[in-house]
Formats: structure tokens, C-alpha cells, sequence
């Protein structure tokens, strides 16, 4: 579920190369756009963002030469003693008296504000990712919150008669086999409310549509090169007199809006590459021959049969229609614009690109994609946002990156596309790699010099007159296609051919510019994707789809929503009030079961910090930690014990170690010589661990250490954020609201009647999800399955049980090992195995769903089948797919309070199922929490099989319901919780690998040649996995 900014208005950085899974609104990317477990939705600064000031760069000689290893050179200190020992406030009750430290003062926790700042950028600490993180930022004025609020917003006639209702009636008689269950009706609980959606109609009266396979032989590799290949093509005589009835992806599929004279066995056409900029083909352009084949004529009018709802076209594949639509649709913007990704469209304004300070820009783009509706075609239009580098100057893109926070410079050149500026005319390379030495230090045997012993920086002053500036600065990159015979060159005599986009992990400094840059209230990015979008995409005037008769409505469709109510929030004592923006705070309520706390540790490393605590009895920590035990005792929880409070002091950061190594060595050192002593503290049920900086290899290696081999539950803190006056109320809060759950106690849960379902028979809740490596990871690196299951009648506590899988799979492996697990941590809490479950699979794209059903559902049945020795278990299994990785958004069309929130998103609770979602198949849009800035994501949640017969209501309701049941937050998420543990879980998982996801960041994978290596180093390092102490609670919070 790479660290890249794509895919919509919001803030996404997918699962794959992730900040600690701790990071408020952060996230690891991968391959997927960020789910779950990105927290919030990105903040905006204000309505028109600024550019920052351009970092200002360093002169030459400014730097050392260990550029390449992240760091000034040095050899490992060793940690210094710490101060360390059973700690007792110097004055005042003691932190473990239960009745020490009164009330908290003003509004008691909570403070009856909403939730303080957290960083987006740093691995702080567990409890500042809580899923209602967030700024403060103004809301807009009122006469930006609603789109078009003086255009008439009718709703979309095809859904205003009864013929939505006679389709699903059909539905009842319906006796063909089919993939999924067909959808049972449509939801009439809650307050009905209008909403636009980004969905045009498209409409193709009459449209012929023949497809064309194209095979290329040489085939190039490179997306680029291929695509050239394809433009050329289209000047070829052969191809000009059809050029204009023809479009094509680029790749093998043409598409044709009339049968074309070619004979059975295809057309052959040869054709010579050279770039764009050059004037032709020369005797070194490579030929290719382009092979053009009949395929078949696409069935358009079993597509309107099939969009009619017609029972007897229920399992009519629409796939290659609708796919030859995309490629049409898409024909104009791939011409005119920059696409990344599969249909993210990027057009070149230096006017509105934003300067981020690592070398990188900003761009806006659209995304566009065919989506089959009831009785309408629709393109689904989307704002999007993502990063590419600056172009100019190689060297000074380096000294920005390396100043912006940025880590090796391996992961952001190698790839990279310059014109070398040495040789009086453009040159174009692609750098290979990044050297270890700078120009001043490689050396070279020179024939041209009779073999002369030669400095890079020599040479090039001996051969073309160029003094470096950055000689002996910066690294030489690699541009050879030999990787025996490099090619060095210096930096700076490169130029970053412009419009390049960045796939690797942004530094945390230009993620933070990115999110303001972002992301925008729904108004906003409704009229840009309106007044802009449709005319930058072609969907009004492009020549294509006059050709083939197609036509793309310009205003966005209007559907009706409702708003479902909240559940109400159940505490042990104390009655929670839920706001507009479905979230509460914990003034005047005590846990519903909360634990006492016992034996515990606070551990205060010592890593440069500005803010560190010093010593044990440091003033400021025994505030501190006097106001956590008064929290806590205020909550239920009675704090027994003193605390063992130590400072570590950590090796100081060398670029020789860059995953902190020794750091973690003298972490565990230190703990285990805790224990040791005669009269030393117990193994503790956690540790506090307060963190000098977000310094993510710190923090990775601090999870694996204690997960993995001294098994013990950690909850990490930024010293910074909780010495933090404003908001340490609610921080504080959050961290006992952690200790709690990780001690097995339960926070909060809702009311009965919302639970009815889930306890009249014994059920069990599941979430599944699986995260892969990145661009920056290790070939070969694996992915991590993580599944969880609620072994409880208060749906709170889900344990985990996580796999190493084959690199980049998304259907999980070992699913009926892990579902057996969970069914044994069931049967052991609740002496019986449910019969119900409700699993939620998070992470898969549509295209995935049936492999679900073919792949996964058998394991899930398997491992039920096995619990039993007789096989006889087989309990009702309903397999619902929670998607965000959409690209679907609603506008209100009322204001404020019945019909937006404040900032002109949907009110929490608004679910959708009508108009913009599948035919037959039973979906529907769900959006749970409050919008708090940018424009709220709702999530597509998708039935893909159930034996409990779910009713529309019955299931909308669960799901929003149990969204107020995430233990760690006092607001309602984004996604079922199932799924967010399951997201969280893979997060964790990351920790424990994290040498070879980050390999090129940090140069920690020279050792490894093969991908058999690679994944023997994995189970090296995630060993026998959870420590069995840890794994019996959610360790993952």
C-alpha cells in the first residue's frame, strides 16, 4: 500500500517507504496510495499557498568529502555513561500514588480543543500519528465553501425515478453464477443530502471501436524510449493516412474507429529511433519493427445492456471497453502533458510549479479514468500532485537536497536524464550511480594523457579549461552503460534535463512544504478540476473523441448521500459528546476497563538534542511525568509503581553507521545491565522511551530491538513535542490512552444498539493487508503480510500475526496459517470460535478482486475448516475490500450545518451508494470521520462475498459505527478499524527490515548479489518474529 506525491488532492505517500508508522498524518510509501494508515487528511496552510524562500546553497568547500555517506566523517563514539535509577518526584505525591496531582487543571484532559499539532515529517512518537492529528488552519471564507452554490444542482435524472429500485427487484430472480453477491438494496437510513461528484458523463452513441495489437521488436525497456518509438511511428508514411481514426497506449494496444485495410497477418513498419530534439536518425539509431495485428471489433452494445442493468448481461466483462475508452480519453493529455503512473497527467507552467528546498519542484495534474455507473458511462476527474526535479544544475540540485535533509545522493540521482555541458553541444546521458569519491580524489588511468594517473577535476581543466567549483565537494556520478568501464563525471558540468518525476523518499523538510502545496478545501479543487482539468485532459474539444463520436459532459454529476448518526461513546464513567467533526475528549471519563500500571521503565536517550532530558531527576521530566500518573489515574488506570527512570546517552550519528548500529547496541547494553543488578528493576510491562529526534533508523532499530529480541512493549515519544506547553494535556492523554491498550485494558467502545449485530450471535472481526518495497528498497526485498482478528465482545483488542511474503505479492501467502492463529487467540479468550466473521481486506486495486475470491476466500476457508478435527467448522464468512486508493469526491451542494461541515467536506457519517457506484455488485461509499483540512477521502467499501446476507443498512451502519471504535483515538477514523490495525501492522513489520527497504538511503546493501540473498537476510533479521509477551496484545499502536 513509494514515496512519491500522486494521486489526488490529498496528502499520499502509499505504504511503501513510510515514516514510522507513529508520524502524524505520515506515512511509508509503497506502491500504493496511502490507506489507512496516513492518519488525517493533509492540512493546507491557507487558501493560495506561498512559496517558500529558496534554501540558500553552500560555497565550495563548505562540505566534507564524505557527501556520499550522509554525514561529516568520524569514527563511532562509545555511548557515555547515563544517569540512571528508581525515580521518585523530589516533591509532591509520588508518581505512583494514585491520588497524587489533583485534577489536571483547566479542562481536564481533553481540554475540550481539538487534538495538538503533529509533525508530518518525523518519527516522533507513537501516540502523535493518532488519527485526529492535526494543524490549525482557518477555514475558508463563505463564499468559498460550497462549489458552484449558485448553479442549480439537480439530481441526476436516471437516479430520480423507480427504476433504480425495479433493478435491484431483478436482481432477487437472478440464478447465474457470479463472481460477487449482487447488491441486496439500496440504503434508506439518515438525513438525505446532495452532493456533486467529479464523475462527467460520457456518451458514445453509435461509436465502433476495432482493437489492434502492436508488438515492437527490439522492445524497449524504458517507458520513454517506447513512447518515442510510438511518435515516430505516427509520421511514418504507412501509418499517416489512418493516423487521424487511430489512438494507442504507448505500449501494445491500438484502437481503431474504423476496421483498417490490413491484411490477415498484420502490417509490418520499420522505424529508426532518435530523440525529439534531434534531427533525425543516424547510423547508430536503433530500428525497430513495429508489428500491427487485427484483434476483434469491442462489443459496445452489450456494454449499454450491461450499464442498463439488464439481468441476463450480469456477467458481461466491460474490461475491454472501457479500457479502449481510457486509451482514447487519455490520447490528448499523453501528447500534450507528462504522465506518471498509469493515468496521471502532469502539464509543464513554470508559473505554478512550487519550489520545494531539496532540489525538487511541485506540479499539479489530473487524473482521469472511465468508470461504468447505472444506465451512464463516466470519467472519474482528479486533481493530483507530485514532485519532479528542479531543472538546472546538477550540483546545486545535490548541495539542496543534501541541505534540505535529504539522505544519500545515490537515491536521488541514479536514473536521473542530463545534458553534459562540457562538450560544446547536448549530450544526454542517464546517471548509473553516484561515486564514493569526489572529482578531486577518482582517479583514472588517461591514454590521452600517455596513461597518466589523472584526477577527474585534473582532466578537466588539462582538457576543456573548466576550473571545478565543487572539486573536491561533491561526488563524481557514473554515466557509463558499462558498469566495469564507468564514466565519471563531475556534477556540475551536468544539466537535470527538465520535467523528470522524483520516485524516491522526500525529505521530511519538503513533505512538510509538499502538504501545504497540496492540499486545498473541496471548493478549490473542485473548480480547478472544472475550469481546468476538462481543458488540460482534452474532455471538451480533443480531436480523438470527435473522431470516435464521443462526447464528456462538462458539469459534475449530482447524486444524493445521507448522513448515518453516530453511535454514542461508552466509558467506564462519564458520558463523551461527540462534536461536527465526529471526535470527543476525555474530560470527565474514566477507561471502560482500564489496567493498573505497574512495573514500568522510562528510558530518555540523549542524541544531540536541544531539549533532552539530562537526568532522572530533571524538573522538567518529573512534570512531566507527573502529569502522565495524574492522566492516567484520572482514566482509571491507578498507577502502582514508580517508574526506573534512566538517560542512555547514544553514540553520536557517523555517516560509517548509518542505520545507528552502535546506538542500538548500547540501547540494549544499558537495559539488560538495568536488569542485572542485584537490586535493579524487574523486565518492565513497557517502556517509555523518550526520543531526542525523529531520526527514523533510530527509531526502526528501537521497534525491532524490542519486538523481536528483548520482548518488551515500547511507546515512543518526541522529548520535544511532550515538553511542548500548548496541547501537553492531549498529548499526555494519548500516551495513557497507548498504555492502556498495550496493557490488554479497553478505552472506550459504543453503545449496545450500534453493536447489536456483532453480539447477537458470536462474531469476529478481521483485517488483512500487505505492504510492499519501494523504488529505494533492495531487488528482492520481501513484502509483509499482516492479518488481525478481535478476540473480544467489545471488538477492541486485535492481535496480529505477520509473514514475510515473495517481493511485491499483494494476495497473502500464508492467509490460512495467520487466519488459524487468530482463530486459536479467539477460541483461547472466548472458549468458543465464532460463528461469523466479517473480514476486511485493505490495500488490493479493483482489478485485484476477483483474485481475492479465487485466492484468498480458500484460505480463509481452509484454516476454518481445520479448526475442528472433524472439518465440520464453517462459520458465515462475509469478505468486504476496504479501498481509499480512489479517486472519488463529493461536494455538498448545501451549506453549512445540515449540509457541509465548516470547511465544505461532507459531515462525518455520509455514505453514498447510488449513482456513482457499481451496477450489480453491492458498494458503496462510506465517509466516518470529520473532514478537518483539504478535502476528505471517503472509503470505497466493496462486498465481494457474504454469507450473512448483509442488508444495505445493516452494513452501513456497522461499518460507520465501529469507525468511533479505534482505540487509540477519541474521534472516528477514516477506514473500518480491522483494516487500520491490519495497515498498522504492516507499518511495524517495516521496522524490522528496515536495512533493506532502506538500502539506498542508508548504502546498506553492497553485501547482497542475488535476491535469494536478500530475502535470507530478511528472515535473518525478522527472526522468529514477535516476542511471544509482546504479540499477545497490539503491540502495532
Amino acid at each position: 500500500m513509494t514515496d512519491r506525491w500522486t494521486g489526488d488532492d490529498s496528502w499520499r505517500q502509499g505504504r511503501g517507504a513510510r515514516n514510522p508508522p507513529d508520524v502524524g498524518g505520515g506515512g511509508r510509501s509503497n506502491n500504493r496510495g496511502r490507506g489507512p494508515g496516513q492518519g488525517p487528511e493533509p492540512p493546507q496552510t491557507e487558501y493560495g499557498t506561498r512559496s517558500p524562500q529558496p534554501p540558500q546553497g553552500r560555497g565550495a568547500g563548505s562540505r566534507q568529502a564524505s557527501f556520499n555517506r550522509g554525514g561529516a566523517p568520524g569514527s563511532p563514539a562509545s555511548g557515555g555513561r547515563g544517569g540512571e535509577q528508581a525515580w521518585r518526584s523530589p516533591s509532591g505525591p509520588s508518581i505512583g500514588s494514585p491520588h497524587g496531582g489533583g485534577g489536571g487543571g483547566g479542562g481536564g484532559v481533553g481540554g475540550g480543543g481539538r487534538r495538538q499539532p503533529m509533525s508530518p515529517t518525523s518519527p516522533s512518537t507513537e501516540s502523535s500519528r493518532n488519527p485526529g492529528g492535526n494543524r490549525h488552519i482557518d477555514p475558508p471564507p463563505r463564499n468559498e465553501l460550497i462549489f458552484a452554490e449558485y448553479t442549480p444542482a439537480n439530481i441526476d435524472p436516471r437516479l430520480s425515478d423507480t427504476t433504480q429500485d425495479a433493478l435491484v427487484d431483478s436482481f432477487q430472480s437472478l440464478k447465474l453464477s457470479t463472481t460477487f453477491p449482487h447488491r441486496p438494496g439500496w440504503g434508506t437510513a439518515g438525513e438525505p443530502c446532495r452532493y456533486r461528484v467529479n464523475h462527467f458523463p460520457v456518451t458514445f452513441p453509435g461509436t465502433q471501436l476495432f482493437e489492434y495489437r502492436i508488438k515492437i521488436d527490439p522492445r524497449p525497456t524504458i517507458t520513454r524510449i517506447r513512447k518515442r518509438v510510438f511518435a515516430i511511428l505516427e509520421t511514418s508514411p504507412e501509418f499517416v493516412p489512418f493516423k487521424d481514426h487511430i489512438v494507442h497506449d504507448n505500449a501494445s494496444r491500438l484502437i481503431a474507429s474504423r476496421r483498417l485495410p490490413i491484411p490477415d497477418g498484420g502490417i509490418s513498419i520499420i522505424v529508426r529511433h532518435y530523440d525529439e530534439d534531434e534531427a533525425g536518425p543516424t547510423v547508430r539509431s536503433t530500428t525497430h519493427t513495429l508489428t500491427i495485428t487485427y484483434i476483434t471489433q469491442l462489443d459496445t452494445d452489450s456494454l449499454n445492456s450491461y450499464l442498463a442493468g439488464e439481468p441476463s448481461f450480469r456477467n458481461f466483462d466491460p474490461t475491454p471497453v472501457i479500457s479502449a475508452l481510457n486509451i482514447i480519453l487519455s490520447s490528448h493529455p499523453s501528447k500534450t502533458g507528462i504522465l506518471v503512473g498509469r493515468n496521471r497527467f502532469f502539464f509543464p507552467d513554470p508559473s505554478a510549479s512550487f519550489r520545494l528546498t531539496c532540489g525538487l519542484e511541485a506540479l499539479k495534474g489530473y487524473t482521469s479514468s472511465v468508470r461504468p455507473t447505472f444506465r451512464q458511462m463516466m470519467v472519474n476527474v482528479n486533481i493530483c500532485t507530485t514532485a519532479f526535479y528542479k531543472a538546472g544544475n546538477l550540483a546545486e540540485s545535490m548541495i539542496e537536497f543534501l541541505d534540505g535533509g535529504g539522505g544519500r545522493l545515490n537515491g536521488f540521482v541514479t536514473g536521473l536524464r542530463v545534458d553534459t555541458l562540457h562538450l560544446g553541444h547536448r549530450n544526454k546521458k542517464t546517471i548509473k550511480r553516484v561515486g564514493e569519491l569526489s572529482a578531486r580524489q577518482q582517479k583514472f588511468i588517461c591514454e590521452e594523457y600517455g596513461n597518466a594517473d589523472i584526477s577527474v577535476e585534473q582532466y578537466f581543466l588539462r582538457k576543456y579549461e573548466i576550473e571545478l567549483r565543487y572539486g573536491a565537494e561533491l561526488p563524481v556520478v557514473n554515466v557509463g552503460s558499462n558498469k566495469d568501464k564507468p564514466i565519471w563525471l563531475p556534477a556540475e558540468v551536468c544539466r537535470i534535463i527538465p520535467y523528470q518525476p522524483f520516485r524516491g523518499k522526500i525529505p521530511d523538510r519538503a513533505t512538510t512544504e509538499m502538504i501545504s502545496y497540496a492540499c486545498h478545501y473541496p471548493a478549490y479543487n473542485a473548480s480547478k478540476i472544472v475550469d481546468q482539468g476538462l481543458r488540460h485532459l482534452g474532455l471538451q474539444t480533443a480531436k480523438p473523441l470527435e473522431e470516435f463520436g464521443i462526447t464528456v459532459g462538462s458539469e459534475m454529476t449530482v447524486v444524493q448521500g445521507r448522513v448515518l448518526p453516530p453511535p454514542q461513546i461508552a466509558y467506564g464513567r462519564g458520558i463523551a459528546r461527540i462534536d461536527d467533526k465526529a471526535s470527543w475528549n476525555l474530560r470527565e471519563v474514566m477507561f471502560i476497563e482500564p489496567k493498573p500500571v505497574r512495573n514500568w521503565m522510562v528510558l530518555c536517550f540523549m542524541d544531540g538534542g536541544t531539549r533532552d532530558f539530562v537526568a532522572p531527576h530533571d524538573p522538567n521530566l518529573v512534570n512531566t511525568l507527573n502529569e502522565l500518573t495524574r492522566v492516567c489515574n484520572r482514566s482509571g488506570m491507578s498507577v502502582l509503581m514508580d517508574p526506573f527512570v534512566a538517560t542512555v546517552k547514544l553514540p553520536p550519528k557517523d555517516p560509517r553507521d548509518p542505520t545507528r548500529k552502535e546506538s542500538i547496541k548500547t540501547i540494549r547494553n544499558k537495559y539488560l545491565g538495568f536488569l542485572s543488578r542485584p537490586n535493579g528493576p524487574k523486565k518492565p510491562d513497557f517502556i517509555l522511551i523518550l526520543l531526542s529526534n525523529g531520526d527514523k533508523n533510530l527509531f526502526d532499530g528501537v521497534k525491532s530491538l524490542f519486538d523481536l529480541h528483548l520482548d518488551v512493549h515500547t511507546i515512543c515519544v518526541h522529548t520535544t513535542k511532550i515538553r511542548r506547553e500548548r496541547g501537553q494535556l492531549q498529548f499526555v492523554a494519548n500516551i495513557a490512552m497507548k498504555i492502556n491498550m498495550k496493557l490488554g485494558g479497553v478505552n472506550h467502545t459504543v453503545d449496545a444498539d450500534s453493536l447489536q449485530w456483532l453480539t447477537e450471535e458470536p462474531t469476529m472481526m478481521i483485517g488483512s493487508d500487505v505492504t510492499h518495497p519501494t523504488p529505494e528498497s533492495l531487488k528482492g526485498t520481501p513484502s509483509i503480510a499482516a492479518v488481525v482478528g478481535s478476540i473480544d465482545a467489545k471488538f477492541a483488542h486485535y492481535p496480529a500475526s505477520m509473514r514475510l511474503q515473495e517481493s511485491r505479492k499483494e494476495m497473502i501467502t500464508d492467509l490460512a496459517e495467520m487466519m488459524i492463529e487468530r482463530l486459536e487467540d479467539y477460541k483461547a479468550k472466548t472458549r468458543r470460535l465464532p460463528k461469523r466473521i466479517i473480514f476486511f481486506r485493505d490495500g488490493v486495486s479493483e482489478g485485484q478482486y476477483k483474485t481475492v475470491v479465487q485466492d484468498e476466500l480458500p484460505k480463509i476457508q481452509q484454516a476454518c475448516v481445520r479448526m475442528t478435527p472433524g472439518g465440520t467448522y464453517r462459520p458465515k464468512i462475509t469478505l468486504v475490500i476496504a479501498g481509499k486508493r480512489h479517486h472519488t469526491r463529493f461536494y455538498p451542494v448545501d451549506g453549512p450545518p445540515n449540509g457541509c461541515d465548516r470547511h465544505g467536506n461532507p459531515r462525518p457519517g455520509t455514505v453514498v451508494d447510488r449513482g456513482v457506484t457499481a451496477i450489480y455488485d453491492h458498494d458503496f461509499y462510506l465517509q466516518a470521520h470529520g473532514g478537518l483540512q483539504g478535502t476528505t477521502r471517503p472509503t470505497h467499501y466493496y462486498v465481494v462475498h457474504d454469507d450473512n446476507h448483509f442488508t444495505a443498512d445493516t452494513l452501513q451502519r456497522l461499518i460507520n459505527c465501529t469507525s468511533y471504535m479505534f482505540g487509540r483515538a477519541t474521534r472516528a477514523v477514516s477506514v473500518v478499524p480491522p483494516a487500520y490495525y491490519a495497515d498498522l501492522a504492516c507499518d511495524r513489520g517495516r521496522c524490522y527490515i528496515h536495512d533493506l527497504l532502506f538500502a539506498s538511503e542508508n548504502g546498506t546493501g553492497a553485501a547482497f548479489e542475488t535476491e535469494e540473498q536478500v530475502m535470507m537476510e530478511a528472515r535473518r533479521l525478522w527472526g522468529d518474529g514477535v516476542g511471544p509477551t509482546v504479540r499477545k496484545n497490539m503491540f502495532y499502536l
